[in-house]
């Protein structure tokens, strides 16, 4: 009989534990780790040396010495099945982990205990994020910006409508802030930690947005699957119907018959299951012309309106522009790593004479793209505002018009301003990347703006590397 080889053993030992994907942590009898493998030491973030031969307790830090799963067995001889544990290493950083740990016996002696550990630490990190974020969900009444009394009627109506499940219908041109309203409502209502759902009507046919909406049954055409709908996966939360006037009538009247009887039946099937859903839907334009038009049935439109919106445009409420700006330069100096401060007061006064058809979202717009030609400034100036808001007629005085290229003395060029401020820019680019042997991140940082920006910029003056 062939004799059994021992450290032949050990080292097949070894390697098992240096190669297997969870982690293992083995204590003495002192509360001493005396084995522990890569994978702990990589879900823990710790050098063997800061734990080997070391006290448990000396090196992690529990809410109190009971929290330790390893500590328990040991002291108490309890084998304990997937507990999850939350700890801090010795820097400070916190772990989560699901482990099986086991007292180890030899003679009727508790000698040691061991622990296997799964990490769930980002997993953890995800589930607290999306709490934080009351499901799917960004915005909240905070979001909202602006300090004109027309927006603030609107915002203290909505604080209302957070008391109750009445249906809301919200009323506003494109790019005024809808969805951030009706986020803002779910978010402050009791419904906050059920789903918000969104979905607009005029992004699918006809054929998938009944689908979609109620549900499907297995069988009930040719590659149907039993799937929930809309309002089923909304259960207990909020379903936005975005531009709900581009349902057709058929689809408004199955639309009102589950709001009035809490009931859907999906597609093919016989079964009506109860939802407690409560549904904001909106509209991009004035719900009496909808009518007139047929686009909104009257009897879905007095059903949907219990609680009625209107949010002003922009043009209505100028005071909000400043606001807005600030917030919008706030945003993009984040993104683009700028440090842009404001804008001057001339397109200050172009602002508060345009009547903004795109709203806020027409705002930002302008504003993302006049910082995208931004060189050194620190403020956004006439020639910064994107070239198609400066063909406006409206905006074509001779204040701001630039010169025509022209000759003067001693065959010098003069070019319109705009056309200089891109040569300036790309000569710059072009002297600075030289400089930093075309190395994208020191220049970028030599230029105090992200490597996003500066990737951007090159993009646009076509500067590549082999042109140097």
């Amino acid at each position: 009989m062939n004799k059994i080889d021992f450290n032949l053993i050990d080292k097949f030992f070894q390697k098992i534990l240096k190669e297997i994907d969870i982690g293992v942590h083995v204590v003495n009898h002192e509360g001493k780790t005396i084995i522990y493998n890569q994978k702990m030491a990589e879900i823990e973030g710790m050098d063997f040396s800061d734990v080997l031969d070391k006290d448990l307790l000396d090196v992690f830090s529990f809410h109190n010495n009971e929290d330790s799963t390893l500590m328990k067995a040991l002291a108490h001889g309890e084998k304990i099945i997937n507990a999850k544990q939350t700890y801090f290493n010795n820097k400070g950083q916190e772990i989560t982990t699901i482990n099986n740990t086991f007292p180890i016996h030899e003679g009727g002696v508790r000698i040691g205990a061991m622990e296997i550990a799964r990490d769930v630490t980002k997993l953890e990190k995800l589930i607290r994020e999306n709490m934080n974020k009351k499901g799917n969900t960004r915005y909240t009444f905070d979001s909202i910006i602006g300090s004109s009394e027309q927006l603030q009627e609107v915002i203290e109506a909505s604080k209302r409508a957070t008391r109750t499940s009445s249906s809301v219908l919200i009323i506003g041109d494109t790019g005024t802030g809808k969805e951030l309203f009706a986020q803002s409502i779910h978010n402050g209502s009791n419904r906050s930690a059920k789903p918000f759902i969104s979905q607009n009507c005029a992004a699918l046919p006809d054929s998938l947005i009944e689908g979609l909406l109620f549900g499907t049954k297995k069988g009930a055409f040719t590659g149907a699957v039993e799937r929930p709908g809309l309002f089923e996966q909304a259960e207990g939360g909020t379903l936005l119907l975005d531009e709900i006037n581009s349902l057709n009538p058929a689809l408004q009247a199955k639309l009102l018959r589950v709001l009035q009887e809490r009931m859907v039946r999906r597609i093919g099937d016989t079964k009506d299951r109860k939802v407690d859903v409560r549904i904001i839907a909106t509209i991009n334009e004035d719900p009496i012309d909808a009518i007139s038009s047929g686009k909104l049935r009257k009897d879905l439109y007095y059903r949907l309106s219990v609680v009625s919106l209107f949010i002003p445009p922009l043009k209505n409420r100028k005071k909000d522009i400043h606001d807005l700006v600030h917030y919008f330069i706030e945003k993009y100096n984040h993104l683009f790593g700028m440090r842009v401060k404001g804008i001057n007061e001339e397109v200050l006064s172009i602002f508060e004479q345009y009547d903004w058809p795109g709203n806020v979202r027409e705002l930002e717009h302008v504003i993302e793209g006049a910082m995208n030609l931004i060189v050194l400034e620190d403020h956004i100036g006439y020639l910064h505002l994107p070239i198609h808001f400066r063909n406006k007629p409206q905006f074509k005085q001779e204040d701001f018009k630039t010169a025509t290229p022209s000759k003067v003395n001693n065959n010098n060029e003069i070019f319109a301003l705009d056309e200089y401020m891109d040569k300036a820019e790309r000569n710059y680019l072009e002297k600075v990347l030289k400089l930093h042997n075309y190395n994208i991140t020191q220049a970028a940082k030599s230029l105090c703006m992200s490597r996003q920006n500066l990737q951007y910029r090159l993009k646009k003056h076509q500067i590549k590397k082999e042109d140097f």
